[in-house]
């Protein structure tokens, strides 16, 4: 472990060298020109798999109780895994708020160098990661973000608005493409409360507005298949016709598949949300209603155990000017269809 003083100063700056563009100026002799004092900076690059100084980075999500949060701690292990100097002590999961507090209290507590957190909620968990940031521990606060700046050093997360425009966009432009008048266009979010649901409902809304569409028929599900078929089958009954569908979640999208199928439903077509393999699979065969998903990876939890490493180490991003890893980093949201689809698949998550 890195001594204290160093851990708590060693986030702020990384090892990131900064180049300089050199003048352009005719020179008779060997020596290079120097450059500028305010010459432009420039990445200097370099490989930030190169081995450092070995960290132990804590671990705590919630149970796996679907097919993506399964794919978050898998991701996160094996991304641990393929560093030499990196030692890495997950908590047991949990989806009850306490547990999952007392366990990152554990972690600060064995004095580990970095912190990956996957609140169950992110305002219930805010004074943990504050208490960790406090006692010298950064933190990579994973997608359900924190209520305060102060208990984080970098947040990493999908693009729940984003999702939306994306799904928006696909369906807009197809139908546009297709010549569809006054389309009927339904909806199966995921838990009405959420606040990513209402980012991607928001998104879906203001997408499908630029091309003069709007949302009809909505129902709000679970993330669960079990929910999925429910809702849809409620959603099919009072629309007898559909020209496109956006589903939020690809866990759930199992149970939306059964229920078309099970109503013989099929002039519409559909879009999923999240990546998942089941989905691609589905996308890739050109055998159902999906015909796209848009995606929201569990490879951040990869990426949020890179930067990890990375600020508890000292280090920048190589490819990066600055010399250290950035406060925020927001995914985006692909659109993945049957032409690109074997691109995405080995991120694809079984559901």
């Amino acid at each position: 472990m890195l001594p204290g003083a160093l851990r708590r100063r060693g986030f702020l700056a990384g090892a990131l060298g900064v180049g300089a563009g050199a003048a352009l100026t005719a020179c008779t002799s060997n020596a290079a020109p120097s450059a500028p004092a305010n010459a432009p900076a420039a990445a200097a690059g370099g490989d930030n798999a190169t081995p450092g100084t070995p960290v132990t980075i804590g671990f705590s999500a919630p149970a796996a109780d679907h097919g993506w949060i399964a794919a978050i701690a898998n991701n996160a292990q094996a991304q641990a895994q393929a560093y030499s100097d990196v030692t890495f002590e997950a908590v047991n999961p949990t989806n009850d708020i306490t547990q999952q507090i007392a366990a990152v209290q554990t972690l600060i507590n064995r004095n580990v160098d970095a912190l990956v957190i996957l609140p169950n909620d992110g305002s219930q968990l805010t004074s943990v990661g504050r208490a960790a940031m406090q006692a010298g521990i950064p933190v990579i606060n994973l997608d359900r973000i924190f209520d305060s700046p102060l208990a984080y050093r970098t947040w990493i997360g999908g693009d729940n608005y984003g999702m939306g425009v994306s799904a928006g966009n696909y369906i807009g432009e197809r139908l546009k493409a297709a010549g569809v008048a006054n389309p009927v266009i339904g909806e199966i979010a995921g838990i009405d409360n959420l606040p990513l649901t209402q980012s991607r409902s928001q998104g879906f809304a203001d997408a499908l507005g630029t091309y003069g569409f709007r949302v009809g028929p909505r129902q709000a599900a679970d993330f669960t298949a079990q929910g999925g078929q429910r809702v849809t089958a409620n959603l099919l009954q009072a629309a007898p016709r559909l020209d496109a569908v956006w589903n939020h979640d690809d866990d759930q999208g199992i149970g939306v598949l059964a229920a078309i199928n099970q109503a013989g439903r099929n002039e519409f077509f559909m879009v999923g949300g999240a990546g998942s393999a089941n989905a691609m699979r589905d996308i890739q065969a050109d055998n159902t209603v999906l015909k796209a998903t848009v995606t929201y990876s569990p490879s951040m939890a990869s990426s949020a155990v890179a930067l990890a490493r990375l600020v508890a180490q000292g280090r920048g991003m190589g490819d990066l000017a600055e010399q250290e890893v950035p406060a925020s980093i927001t995914l985006a949201s692909a659109t993945i269809t049957r032409e690109n689809v074997a691109t995405y698949m080995p991120l694809g998550f079984e559901s």
